[in-house]
């Protein structure tokens, strides 16, 4: 089969750039009208536990699989963390859970991992009965509902990543569901540098292209390298939104006008009607050939990325990048702090998962030859088990 380019990201293009506006209402959390928007969702976490008065202590129970960004956030505004454990399925141990509820802690944090919902049902029931705020983390998972109920509108509050899911250079959302909450008002409102937006614009110009004519793209892309050499050298500050690490001088920045005013123009329902089948067709092209999380794409699911299992993560992921499928190392060891406490499923989370592309920007011809080249590489020890169990 000919080489092809499969971009991590999806791309932007002038057919999104140009779109009309959308005639019927925007999605949860657009629409929200207790809702702030923030350059990134690590932020806006940051500013929720502030508001929430954690700047003078209190507790938060943290999965142990998580990103690091989201738990430099947290500490950042004064609280201490306590883990629960995620198993291989990425659901937690609900008696644990309720375990560590009981001893005071104020919140607890349900991340919602690739567009599958946590067991809320329960988990909110947990969270009423002891007084606990419940905060949902769906960067992953903008876009996701359970129950005819989108994530995010079950805690109190939920914070979303816009530029995971669509092509905006930056973004987040919080959404208050208990009323609008003291603290946060005139957040946003500064906006970060035109060379961030103009960069990272055009970063995602360049993921349409690659996917598209893959030489072009790369002409183009060596370009935008040179350029963003030389603003380096000029010493010109920008800010980025695909990094780890939390920065508190970006801490009150906004979503910029660009990212505004493309969320009134994407299709999304056929962002998540294309991200369910390119799932599908990858797990049915690997099933039975290939290790990967088989989690159930749910009625509703917006899948984030499909979850490939390989034995060693980076090297994996060079092969793949050579043959031009854009394979993510999902979560390493980001927050070592964590480490010791972290459980041996979160661990194997970390050491295995490897994120493959299946945006809106992957076609069906795209998928057979991702699939192609992942069946080329090592395959996991049969060894290895995996249990599933469904969250209500």
């Amino acid at each position: 089969m000919k080489a092809m380019c499969l971009p991590a990201w999806p791309g932007l293009g002038l057919r999104e750039v140009l779109a009309p506006r959308a005639a019927g209402p925007l999605p949860f959390p657009l629409r929200s009208p207790d809702s702030v928007r923030g350059f990134a969702a690590r932020y806006l976490i940051y500013h929720l536990f502030r508001a929430l008065g954690f700047g003078e202590g209190g507790t938060v129970v943290v999965p142990d699989y998580h990103h690091g960004n989201e738990v430099r956030a947290i500490r950042a505004a004064g609280a201490s963390i306590v883990w629960y454990r995620i198993g291989r399925d990425l659901l937690p141990d609900l008696d644990e859970l309720d375990a560590l509820c009981r001893q005071g802690a104020r919140a607890l944090l349900a991340i919602h991992y690739f567009g599958r919902p946590q067991p809320m049902d329960e988990i909110g029931r947990m969270c009423r009965e002891r007084g606990i705020l419940l905060v949902e983390d769906c960067a992953l998972a903008l876009l996701s509902e359970a129950g005819g109920r989108p994530l995010g509108s079950f805690g109190d509050y939920a914070v979303f990543c816009l530029y995971k899911t669509l092509p905006v250079p930056n973004g987040g959302v919080l959404v208050s569901n208990r009323g609008a909450l003291e603290g946060l008002a005139g957040l946003g409102r500064e906006r970060c540098g035109l060379a961030s937006v103009a960069g990272r614009s055009l970063d995602l110009a360049i993921e349409r292209a690659r996917s598209r004519i893959p030489i072009a793209g790369r002409a183009v892309g060596f370009a935008k390298s040179v350029a963003g050499r030389a603003l380096s050298l000029a010493r010109v500050s920008r800010q980025t939104v695909g990094d780890s690490g939390f920065d508190l001088a970006c801490a009150d920045l906004g979503a910029s006008p660009l990212t505004e005013a493309l969320l009134e123009r994407f299709d999304y329902d056929e962002i998540r009607r294309i991200r369910r089948r390119n799932w599908a067709l990858l797990r049915d092209r690997l099933a039975g050939r290939a290790s990967f999380l088989d989690l159930p794409l749910g009625e509703g699911i917006c899948p984030l990325f499909f979850p490939l299992l390989v034995p060693e993560k980076a090297a994996a992921a060079r092969a793949l990048w050579s043959r031009g499928v854009g394979a993510v190392e999902f979560w390493n060891r980001e927050d070592r702090r964590s480490d010791a406490q972290t459980g041996a499923e979160a661990l194997f989370l970390r050491d295995h998962v490897l994120e493959l592309p299946i945006h809106q920007d992957i076609s069906e011809t795209q998928i057979d030859y991702m699939a192609e080249q992942v069946l080329r590489l090592a395959p996991l020890p049969a060894k290895v088990g995996l249990a599933v169990r469904h969250a209500s």
